[in-house]
């Protein structure tokens, strides 16, 4: 049946012009995208014409306590392409037609095995006592560790357990990591020296410390027009493809202002930064810490297999705060005041992330851990006076032979 010749199927329904224009004054402006996700894509302290950032004001906190982004200013004159709300529109924004529907693909990650570190068998783990830091209950002076007994774990297999456990040994020193660190950082035959060029990329020490006062040096050795570097502590948590303290488990001590970075803000510390030629001290205090380090195992056995044990970054949980913890950072055996204090319970390694310009000579530090300082400072202002990391002993790579519990069931391994 025909419709009659004056009727006509209605248009399509569409939202009002101004609709549209609410919906984009609301748009939210967008975060960088970290190193770890775009490899060519890489953090800078340089401006895109001088290379230089020194004229760039630090950032400060949103009043929501919102994080920076992974650079940490944007060059002048660029445009985001979001809808400023406070300015009024800086570029029209269109927005991408939704994407065909297409079969699933396969899992990412099909070889791993997702988990939880507890079961229903055996005996029920106490509650731990909560503190003032993130995931504690009751309020208490002195909270127990976080066991992160509740967080949801991935499985990963250890393809690379042998290398692993070759970066360190008994008979060997404290030396710069060849596994932990990022593949663009190159380590020296001493592996005392790190170098890199065009991203901010993060190496760290073989051993770390989770409790007493620890000392080491790093010396500038190079920086040329276009160097920066960020130095300092991060905990076995922190992304390597990221500069020292772009998340929660890093403290970095910047050199263009003597700035001190944690969370990726950079906040005023030192009077003046460091230049090439300094030698810089890296102090820090965790009275009691070994309370404090999350004691989830790192690498267990499962089916007869290794594997290592990652929690999901939104899984993760901030460990409590040590009390009492100090961070400070000295420049030519002068103490520039204390950095971060209460800072969470880890196991904390010497670390560098350095950046140039492509095409510019490597950005290059050399590490001493010690004992032997070149400005060892005399007096610590009523600190513990701490050993050097050189001192730290070795601990051997040990693979747990516990089985994980899977969909609510704990495999028993022998």
């Amino acid at each position: 049946m025909q419709p009659p010749s004056g009727l006509s199927p209605p248009p399509p329904s569409s939202p009002p012009a101004d609709t549209l224009a609410s919906a984009a004054i609301e748009t939210p402006s967008l975060p960088d995208t970290p190193a770890s996700l775009d490899p060519d894509t890489p953090f800078s302290d340089a401006a895109p014409v001088d290379a230089s950032d020194a004229d760039t004001p630090a950032l400060a906190p949103t009043p929501d306590g919102a994080l920076a982004s992974a650079s940490d200013a944007p060059g002048d004159g660029e445009d985001d392409g979001i809808t400023n709300p406070s300015s009024g529109s800086r570029k029209h924004m269109t927005l991408a037609p939704p994407a065909t529907a297409t079969k699933k693909s396969k899992k990412k990650g099909g070889n791993s095995v997702w988990t939880r570190p507890t079961s229903r068998k055996g005996k029920k783990k106490a509650r731990q006592p909560g503190g003032h830091g993130p995931g504690g209950g009751a309020s208490s002076a002195h909270p127990g560790p976080n066991a992160g007994g509740d967080e949801l774990c991935q499985l990963v297999p250890a393809t690379r357990l042998a290398a692993e456990r070759n970066d360190d040994a008994a008979t060997q020193p404290v030396l710069l990591s060849r596994f932990f660190k990022s593949e663009r950082i190159e380590v020296s035959d001493d592996r005392l020296t790190a170098a890199s060029t065009k991203g901010y990329r993060m190496v760290r020490a073989t051993r770390g410390v989770a409790a007493g006062a620890w000392y080491f040096e790093v010396r500038v050795v190079h920086l040329g027009a276009t160097g920066h570097t960020r130095l300092g502590w991060v905990t076995n948590r922190a992304d390597l493809q990221t500069p020292v303290g772009y998340d929660a488990y890093g403290f970095g001590y910047r050199d263009i202002d003597g700035a001190k970075v944690h969370k990726a803000w950079r906040e005023k510390y030192a009077d003046e930064g460091y230049r090439e030629g300094d030698v810089l001290g890296f102090y820090i205090s965790l009275p009691d810490g070994e309370r404090y380090e999350p004691k989830q195992p790192d690498l267990i056995q499962y089916k007869g297999m290794p594997f290592h044990v990652q929690v999901p970054k939104e899984e993760q949980k901030v460990p409590a705060p040590v009390p009492g913890s100090e961070i400070c950072y000295f420049k030519n055996g002068v103490c520039q005041g204390s950095a971060f204090k209460d800072i969470p319970g880890g196991r904390y390694y010497p670390a560098a992330s350095m950046y140039t310009l492509p095409n510019e000579p490597n950005c290059v530090v050399k590490f001493n851990f010690g004992p032997d300082f070149e400005f060892f400072p005399q007096d610590f202002g009523g600190l513990p006076i701490p050993q050097p990391m050189s001192e730290v002993p070795y601990q051997a790579l040990e693979v747990k032979n516990e089985g994980p519990a899977e969909n609510g069931i704990a495999e028993k391994t022998s």
